[in-house]
C-alpha cells in the first residue's frame, strides 16, 4: 500500500528509541526491509511497531526481502539471476500448501518456508509470483 495511502492511527505512539533507529538507517530517506528487521532484532521490538514508525515518520520502506517491492522496475527478482537459482525440491508444493483460501501466504510464513528450504527468501518471493500467489500480510505493514 503507497505510504500516502496509510491511516497512521493517532493512538500510535512511535517509541523515540525505535524512530532515532530508523533515522540513523535511512538511505536515500527510504528504510530497507533488512534494516527494518535489524532494528526489530537490535530493540526487540515487533515488526508491525518499526513499520508503524516508518509510517509515522513518512518514510517509505525498500528493498523488501522477498523481492516485492523498492526496486527499479518493481520487483527485486527483475534485476538477478533469481530465475536461474535451482528451487529445492518440495518448495512450490509447500508454498501451495501454506497459501489460504484466498490465494495469499503471510510473508512471515514465506520467510519461515525460506528457512526451512535453506533458500533465500528473494527465491520464495519469486516463486509465489509465478504460482500465482500474493504474499499479504507483510509482517511490518507495508501491505
Amino acid at each position: 500500500m503507497a505510504l500516502e495511502k496509510k491511516n497512521v492511527t493517532e493512538s500510535f505512539t512511535p517509541d523515540e528509541r525505535v524512530v532515532t533507529a530508523v533515522q540513523v538507517r535511512l538511505v536515500d530517506g527510504k528504510l530497507a526491509c533488512a534494516a527494518a528487521f535489524d532494528i526489530v532484532r537490535e530493540l526487540d521490538a515487533t515488526p508491525l511497531d518499526v513499520g508503524r514508525t516508518a509510517d509515522a515518520l513518512c518514510v517509505k520502506l525498500d528493498r523488501c526481502q522477498l523481492g516485492l517491492f523498492g526496486y527499479p522496475g518493481k520487483q527485486g527478482w527483475d534485476q538477478s539471476d533469481i530465475a536461474e537459482q535451482p528451487v529445492p525440491e518440495g518448495l512450490p508444493a509447500a508454498l501451495k500448501a501454506a497459501t489460504d483460501a484466498r490465494g495469499k501466504i503471510a510473508c512471515k510464513m514465506a520467510w519461515n518456508l525460506a528457512a526451512q528450504f535453506k533458500t533465500s527468501k528473494m527465491l520464495v518471493g519469486y516463486l509465489a509470483d509465478q504460482l500465482g500467489i500474493q504474499i499479504a500480510p507483510c509482517q511490518l505493514g507495508a501491505f
